[in-house]
């Protein structure tokens, strides 16, 4: 095993306390800031990744590990040697290589196995088989190695991120992982010689592995498919979804966003609607409804102001929007407890078991 770097996850309203004053994680940009951020990375910052754990495991012989149904997005890649992964409901057997990576952001079974002959054994059998190899990245002749994160997305609706995504995204290409190639080197060296400060670097390579694989995987025109985050790729959609991201309280109609990219009314209302999956009015309104939701939890404004904020000229037509959206009034929802799209079901110690092995 080498060095996995375990995080557990703190109740958020003891995390907000104790982090209140210290100013806004890297890995939690500021919705706030005047500085405007690109739609992928808003999203990101609405659905607040948190690292469960970060670090990398050694698989020294043959063997296969079943991992069951998991929450987050797990995102890894392969720092040496080669295995298969198998997902529940994919059709073919994923071969890995050294320099790959993948993320799995629906959280189905899947399998890591050396043979596809071997029967697999649950990851607490194998924790109990890896427990006791603790052999740095390049140690041994033929060992697999691989390192990565395990997200939460502690944001409300993330499903927005996560149903845009297949159920894997596998990032293979040379150049693709030549643009990898500098985080996979740095944690490859924190699991190697650990340092002080290390828990932290490894978390933020984690982020960074992630944040690139989803760059990635949206300059990939074979992965292309249906949602937002697939329409960012395409250069008018993109064009309309950061206008919405960057003034989502300006009056947009079908005819100005159709302006705004250079094309007529209805070709960009097909358009739009066979790319993203939804109307662009009915983009904007989810949009609107999830800053509102961020913003209700998270900011001293009050109602009127958020709806002012947002383009609702009163309080009314702003609640029946979320209601709509969101399925409870805004008073309900600033009263309910907070969001957590992805809950932990699992003990600290089982889940803290599972990482060990995972991470």
């Amino acid at each position: 095993m080498i060095g996995p770097i375990v995080l557990p996850l703190k109740n958020p309203e003891t995390q907000k306390s104790e982090t209140q004053g210290l100013g806004t994680p890297p890995w939690q940009p500021d919705l706030g800031s005047s500085q405007r951020m690109d739609p992928l990375s808003e999203v990101l910052a609405l659905m607040k990744p948190q690292v469960y754990v970060s670090g990398g495991f050694a698989v020294l012989g043959d063997m296969a590990i079943h991992f069951p149904k998991h929450q987050g997005i797990k995102c890894y890649a392969m720092l040496a040697g080669q295995c298969w992964l198998v997902v529940e409901g994919v059709p073919e057997p994923v071969l890995l290589h050294a320099g790959d990576c993948f993320l799995l952001p629906r959280g189905f079974p899947f399998q890591l196995t050396t043979d596809l002959s071997l029967e697999p054994v649950h990851y607490t059998v194998a924790l109990s088989q890896l427990g006791m190899r603790n052999e740095a990245p390049g140690a041994s002749e033929g060992a697999r190695y691989m390192a990565g994160g395990h997200f939460a997305l502690t944001g409300g609706h993330s499903e927005m991120l996560l149903h845009s995504l297949p159920p894997i995204v596998h990032i293979r290409r040379e150049s693709d992982k030549a643009a990898m190639r500098w985080s996979l080197e740095r944690m490859r060296e924190e699991l190697r010689n650990p340092q002080p400060g290390g828990s932290l670097i490894a978390q933020q390579l984690a982020y960074t592995m992630l944040i690139q694989a989803l760059r990635l995987h949206l300059t990939d025109a074979a992965s292309a498919g249906r949602g937002w985050l697939s329409a960012l790729s395409d250069k008018h959609m993109s064009i309309a979804i950061a206008s919405m991201h960057s003034d989502p309280g300006y009056p947009w109609t079908l005819q100005s966003l159709a302006e705004r990219v250079g094309m007529s009314r209805s070709v960009f209302a097909l358009h739009f609607r066979e790319t993203v999956g939804a109307t662009p009015m009915e983009y904007l309104t989810r949009w609107r409804m999830l800053l509102a939701a961020d913003r209700l939890k998270n900011s001293p404004d009050g109602l009127s102001a958020i709806a002012q904020s947002l383009g609702y000229e009163s309080e009314s037509a702003f609640g029946k929007a979320f209601r709509r959206i969101m399925g409870c009034s805004p008073r309900q929802y600033t009263r309910s407890g907070p969001p957590c799209a992805i809950p932990v079901r699992q003990g600290a110690e089982d889940h803290e078991q599972e990482l060990v092995v995972t991470g």
